[in-house]
């Protein structure tokens, strides 16, 4: 089953989409690498600093294999007060 990515804010912007699904047997370090040589520079950027929710939860190993049907949102640095 394909991994759903979903961009928010900034990353959406970045991405161009808000939405998209790749093939899975990956982890999130292949994951975003592979997006960022995809879609360019500034999504690399964002991604850099991102944090990312799998299934929505924080998924904070970049290496661990990501589960096959995974949703995994992508979430920029938020500002505000």
């Amino acid at each position: 089953m394909p991994i759903t990515i979903r961009y928010f804010a900034g990353a959406r912007a970045a991405a161009g989409v808000s939405e998209e699904t790749v093939p899975s047997g990956r982890s999130l370090a292949d994951l975003t690498t592979d997006l960022a040589d995809r879609r360019g520079a500034r999504l690399a950027a964002v991604l850099a600093a991102a944090s990312f929710l799998v299934d929505g939860l924080a998924w904070h190993d970049r290496r661990a294999p990501l589960p096959s049907g995974a949703t995994v949102d992508v979430l920029p640095p938020f500002a505000g007060g």
